[in-house]
C-alpha cells in the first residue's frame, strides 16, 4: 500500500462513495454511520482540492486517509510532520476486515508518514495522532530503538505518537584529485 496525496482524479467525495457502497454492502446506514467520523475531511475539502489529505491505496481501493501537515512547532527545533484525522474504510470499523488487517493498515499508514519525512515532505520529526488508544499497541515494538531503525526517539502517549528520526546519512563526496 502507498500513502498517495489525495488527487482531482480521488477526490474525497469519490472516496466517500466508495465507502458508502462498502458500508451499505453490510446493511449500514451510511448517512448515520459517516456523521461523526468524516465531518473533519468534509470541512477541509469544502473548498475543493486540499493538499495535505492523503490517502493510503493498494492501487484499487482506498483503505484509510488523514490530513498531514509540515509545521514548525517550538518542542522541536526542526519541521515536524503531523498526521491527524485518521478515517478508515468502513470495512475496518465494521468488522469484515479483521484486527490484523486493521493493524497492517495502520502501520501502513504511519509506513507512508515515515516515507513523507524522507521524501516529499522532509522532517526531522512525527506527531501521529492515532484513531484510538488501543490502537498504540500495534507500534510497542518501535519504541525500542536500534541501530537500524530510523527513530532516534519513539513515544506513545495515548493516542499520540511522538518520534524524532536519526539523521540521514550523506554520502560522503570523493575527494578530487
Amino acid at each position: 500500500m502507498r500513502l498517495l496525496p489525495m488527487s482531482p482524479d480521488k477526490p474525497w467525495r469519490s472516496i466517500k462513495a466508495q465507502w458508502k457502497k462498502d458500508a451499505e454492502s453490510v446493511g449500514e446506514d451510511f448517512s448515520t454511520f459517516a456523521n461523526g467520523s468524516y465531518a473533519a475531511f468534509d470541512a477541509l475539502t469544502k473548498d475543493g482540492d486540499n493538499p495535505t489529505l492523503y490517502c493510503l491505496s493498494d492501487g484499487e481501493r482506498i483503505h484509510a486517509a488523514c490530513q498531514v501537515s509540515r509545521l514548525m512547532m517550538s518542542k522541536f527545533p526542526t519541521p515536524i510532520l503531523r498526521a491527524r484525522f485518521i478515517v478508515v474504510s468502513p470495512l475496518y470499523e465494521l468488522g469484515v476486515a479483521d484486527a490484523g488487517q486493521y493493524a497492517q493498515t495502520m502501520v501502513a499508514l504511519f509506513s507512508g508518514i515515515v516515507w513523507l519525512t524522507r521524501d516529499s515532505m522532509t522532517a526531522g520529526h512525527i506527531r501521529f495522532f492515532l484513531k484510538s488508544p488501543a490502537d498504540a499497541q500495534y507500534f510497542t515494538a518501535l519504541r525500542v530503538v536500534t541501530e537500524l531503525s530510523p527513530f532516534s526517539a519513539f513515544t506513545v502517549d495515548g493516542a499520540l505518537i511522538e518520534c524524532s528520526m536519526k539523521e540521514a546519512e550523506v554520502p560522503e563526496t570523493a575527494e578530487m584529485a
